[in-house]
C-alpha cells in the first residue's frame, strides 16, 4: 500500500509565498518608485533650468547686439551644452523685444525683455543761447523758437518767426520782428505779432494782449552736458586711433567711426564721408567746398557727434570751420542727424575766436553745438538747430527749425543706447 495525499496539500504554503512575493514587491515598489519618481523629478528640474539659463543667455546675447549695434538677425540660435536657445527680435512701436526660447531634452522655458530708447539730448528750441545771448545782423532769421538766458538784440530786418524768450532779469529782446510772443524783462524795438510778457516795454507795438509786470523766464541749462561730450569721446577712444598723417585729410569716399584723430582733420572736395560712430578731433575741423557727410545707415533714428576738442588749446584751437555747399544728411531714417560740437571757449572767456564758423550754404541734418563758444552763421545757411554760449546771425542766415528733434538720441554716450524697460518669463 501507498500513502495517499490529498490534492490541496501544499496549497498553504504557495499561498503564503505567494502572498509574501507581493508583499515584499509591494514595498519594493514604495520603495524604489519615489526614488525614480525623485530622479525624474530632480531631472527634469535640473534641465528646466538648463532651459531657463539657456534662454537667458539668449536674451542677453540679443540684447548686447542691440545695445552695440551689431548685426541682428530677425532669428538666432545659440547653443549652450545640449540645450539651445531660439532668440527673435522684434519692433513694437518705439521698443525692441527680444524673444528667447531655451529648449533642452524638450524642456521649454522662455524669456521676454522690452527695450526702449533713453533721451541723449532735448533741443526744445530752434536756437538756443546761454549767457553770450544772441545777435542778428541784417536780414537774418530763424523759422523757429528762440530761447536764451542773455540779451536778444537784432537789427536790419531780422525776424523771428515763432516764440522768443529772453531769460532772467537781465532778459533784454530789442530791435526785432516777432511773429509769435515775446518773453523778456525789458522790450524795445520789438514788432510783435503775438503777446508780449514784460516789466518794461519801449518803442515796441503789440498787436496782441500786453502783460506788463509779468514774472521774468527762468534761465535754462544747455542740453548738452561737458559729461555727456566727455562720454562721446570715450566712445571715439574706444574705436581706431589716427595719430598720422597731420593733418588727417579726407577727400575721398571713406567710412570712419568710431575714431579719435590726434590732430586736425579736414574734408574737402566732393567725397561721400559716412560716419558710423562718434568721432573726435583733438583739433580743429575744417569742413569745405562740396563733401556729403553722412550717418551710417545701420545706426538707423539715432544720430552720430562728431567732437572738435583740444584739452590743452581751448582758446584758439577745437574750432569747426565749415563753408561752401557742405551737405550733411542722417542715416535716411527719420530722427537721424550729423553733431557737430566744439569745445572752444573763447567767447565765454571774453575772446573774438568763433568756436564754430558756418559760410555759404551749409545745410541738411546738420546741429551746431558749441556750449561754451560761439556759432557765426553767414549768408544762406539752413540749418535745424544751434546752441552755443553765444551765437551770430549775419547776411541772410536761416535756422529752420524740425519739431522732430526735440528729444534727440544718440548713438553712445548717456542715454543714447537701449535700456531693459521690462523683463519676464512667458508661459
Amino acid at each position: 500500500m501507498w500513502n495517499k495525499y490529498p490534492y490541496n496539500q501544499g496549497q498553504a504554503l504557495i499561498t503564503t509565498v505567494v502572498i509574501l512575493i507581493s508583499l515584499a514587491s509591494a514595498t519594493i515598489a514604495g520603495i524604489v518608485n519615489p526614488i525614480i519618481n525623485d530622479y525624474r523629478s530632480v531631472k527634469g528640474n535640473a534641465l528646466s533650468h538648463q532651459s531657463f539659463f539657456t534662454a537667458e543667455s539668449g536674451t542677453e546675447d540679443g540684447i548686447y547686439r542691440l545695445k552695440t549695434n551689431k548685426k541682428t538677425s530677425a532669428i538666432q540660435t545659440l547653443s549652450l551644452g545640449n540645450a539651445w536657445a531660439t532668440t527673435t527680435i522684434s519692433t513694437s512701436g518705439q521698443n525692441k523685444v527680444v524673444t528667447a526660447t531655451g529648449n533642452a531634452s524638450q524642456y521649454l522655458r522662455s524669456l521676454r525683455s522690452v527695450l526702449s530708447l533713453g533721451t541723449g539730448a532735448s533741443f526744445n528750441f530752434g536756437v538756443q543761447s546761454d549767457q553770450g545771448g544772441f545777435v542778428m545782423e541784417n536780414n537774418s532769421s530763424v523759422s523757429g523758437n528762440l530761447y536764451s538766458n542773455g540779451s536778444i538784440i537784432g537789427s536790419g530786418s531780422s525776424i523771428i518767426r515763432g516764440d522768443v524768450i529772453s531769460a532772467g532779469p537781465a532778459g533784454l529782446v530789442d530791435g526785432i520782428h516777432a511773429t509769435g510772443t515775446v518773453y523778456a524783462h525789458t522790450i524795445r524795438n520789438v514788432l510783435i505779432d503775438g503777446d508780449a510778457y514784460y516789466q518794461v516795454i519801449s518803442n515796441s507795438t503789440v498787436r496782441g494782449a500786453s502783460h506788463p509786470n509779468s514774472a521774468d523766464q527762468a534761465t535754462s541749462s544747455l542740453p548738452i552736458s561737458d559729461d555727456m561730450i566727455t562720454e562721446w569721446e570715450n566712445d571715439a577712444t574706444a574705436g581706431i586711433t589716427i595719430t598720422t598723417p597731420c593733418p588727417y585729410v579726407l577727400n575721398s569716399n571713406a567710412t570712419i567711426g568710431p575714431a579719435k584723430i590726434d590732430c586736425n582733420l579736414e574734408i574737402s572736395g566732393n567725397p561721400t564721408i559716412t560716419i558710423a560712430g562718434p568721432i573726435w578731433v583733438k583739433g580743429n575741423i575744417t569742413i569745405r567746398n562740396n563733401p556729403i557727410i553722412k550717418v551710417a545707415s545701420a545706426i538707423g533714428n539715432q544720430s552720430v557727434a562728431i567732437v572738435a576738442d583740444n584739452p590743452t588749446n581751448r582758446l584758439t584751437s577745437s574750432k569747426i570751420i565749415l563753408d561752401n555747399g557742405a551737405e550733411f544728411r542722417g542715416s535716411g531714417t527719420a530722427g537721424s542727424y550729423v553733431l557737430l560740437v566744439s569745445q572752444n571757449n573763447s567767447a565765454e572767456m571774453v575772446g573774438i575766436e568763433q568756436a564754430i564758423n558756418v559760410d555759404n550754404s551749409v545745410n541738411g541734418a546738420l546741429l551746431l553745438y558749441a556750449g561754451h563758444g560761439e556759432i557765426r552763421l553767414d549768408n544762406s545757411d539752413e540749418l535745424k538747430q544751434i546752441t552755443a554760449y553765444r551765437i551770430r546771425l549775419r547776411n541772410s542766415a536761416e535756422v529752420k527749425y524740425e519739431l522732430g528733434i526735440a528729444s534727440l538720441l544718440f548713438t553712445s554716450g548717456p542715454g543714447g543706447t537701449w535700456k531693459l524697460s521690462d523683463w519676464f518669463e512667458t508661459e
